[in-house]
């Protein structure tokens, strides 16, 4: 077949053969020396930054360093100015890479990669998924995302697909009718793999639940799925496993960055080391060790466009005790750091620990199909759901019990039922919003 998503990438100026031959070319580095070899890259990644971008250098006060934990860790409220003003000497916005991130922390801003550090993203991306055996080029994507819905916009975002070789079902919709419409696809097509967002496709999954049915069987050249921009939780991905009868694979990445972690065939969440630095802070900026939770903190190690050195990335999550220099791996990733309860006692709480909470107890039976929580008043949280039938008492009081278990006495939990949960403009379904000002 025509390689036509290659062709595509160096229609646009990515140097994919230099990229995939530097890529092949870090893995190979020994284990024993890795260490050594990522410390000199992030050395040198910085000191190209103080030499080359005014702005990195305002930030850190002076044009030279001594010590990797002296410098600042940068924020995205840090990104709130002109891209034009943060780009590296010999930039422009018309030779680097320019896009948006998608603003579920609360800031979204514009960032730039320069054109090499872009196709080394790309070549990461073609390593990790080529370990479940998919090929960019030949293998078809069922994808489960948002698009948008203006004329421009989503011809752009149809025109993607053509070239990424992909078959779009938008996400706004997902009423049993419309599954069933997805499914008739499943039967029609030979999908070779599923991607996009874990809320919409746990919905599928428990669709074909109801139905009885398992993906493989009607979809037979379905080799895995990769869930992608939201928590998957262990119960979910059991049942994703057992309705599409193939591998699921948990993706956490960031668009202004890289794949972060992938999940390997093995079954763990492998860090790339490859292109990134990855640590784990505490509130006071140290780093923590392996096995503790902390604020995830990441360099780009080959950005010379913009820098992302000791980047804040808003998420919290742990390495596991088993990491290494070369292979580090990412034993939880528990959410984001602005998705923090504020209880009345003062205490806080991350909002998944509400749906940690409630999901067992009111998905039991399959009866609720999603839920999200909310937070309204320091003392009142409200649980929006869509269901087939409403909660029993019996269940409300399983989870007001769990919840002052697990949290504090004195809290206000209300109960919603809904036609359909509000989204994102692009999709995404936030599990967790705190209405506090």
């Amino acid at each position: 077949m025509f390689n036509i998503f290659d062709l595509s990438l160096k229609v646009n100026g990515y140097p994919m053969e230099e990229a995939v031959a530097e890529f092949e070319k870090i893995q190979a580095v020994s284990a024993t020396v890795y260490e050594n070899y990522i410390t000199e890259k992030k050395n040198q990644i910085v000191a190209f930054h103080l030499k080359n971008n005014k702005s990195y250098c305002e930030l850190v006060g002076k044009d030279t360093f001594s010590h990797w934990n002296e410098l600042p860790v940068m924020t995205k409220k840090e990104f709130q100015k002109p891209l034009i003003e943060r780009l590296s000497t010999g930039y422009t916005l018309k030779n680097v890479y320019v896009n948006k991130t998608s603003g579920s922390s609360g800031d979204p801003f514009i960032f730039a990669k320069d054109k090499f550090c872009h196709a080394l993203t790309w070549a990461n991306i073609f390593n990790r998924f080529g370990w479940f055996s998919i090929n960019f080029n030949t293998s078809f994507q069922a994808r489960f995302y948002g698009i948008p819905l203006d004329f421009v916009g989503n011809a752009k975002e149809r025109l993607k697909d053509f070239l990424g070789h992909r078959y779009r079902f938008p996400i706004f919709d997902l009423s049993d009718i419309f599954l069933e419409k997805v499914l008739l696809k499943f039967k029609q097509k030979r999908f070779d793999y599923i991607n996009g967002y874990t809320s919409s496709i746990v919905l599928f999954a428990k669709f074909l639940e109801q139905k009885k049915v398992v993906l493989k069987t009607v979809c037979p050249t379905l080799k895995c799925c990769v869930v992608t921009s939201e928590i998957l939780f262990d119960a979910d991905k059991a049942l994703l496993e057992k309705q599409f009868g193939v591998p699921v694979v948990n993706e956490y990445g960031a668009s202004e960055l890289d794949l972060i972690a992938f999940q390997n065939p093995d079954g763990d969440w492998q860090v790339n080391s490859e292109t990134l630095f990855v640590e784990i802070l505490d509130d006071q900026n140290n780093v923590l060790p392996n096995g503790q939770e902390g604020r995830i903190v990441i360099t780009s190690l080959y950005n010379k466009a913009h820098p992302f050195i000791r980047y804040d990335i808003g998420d919290i999550g742990i390495l596991d005790e088993k990491s290494t220099a070369k292979k580090p791996l990412l034993k939880k990733l528990i959410g984001r750091t602005n998705d923090v309860a504020q209880l009345p006692s003062g205490k806080k709480a991350p909002g998944l620990t509400f749906y940690y909470v409630t999901k067992s107890i009111i998905e039991d039976g399959g009866n609720v199909k999603e839920f999200v929580i909310k937070q309204t008043k320091i003392d009142t949280f409200d649980i929006e759901y869509v269901s087939q039938n409403e909660l029993t008492a019996t269940q409300i009081q399983q989870i007001e019990k769990a919840i002052i278990t697990y949290l504090e006495t004195g809290l206000t939990i209300t109960f919603t039922r809904k036609e359909k949960l509000d989204r994102s403009k692009s999709g995404k379904l936030k599990q967790f919003v705190s209405l506090l000002k």
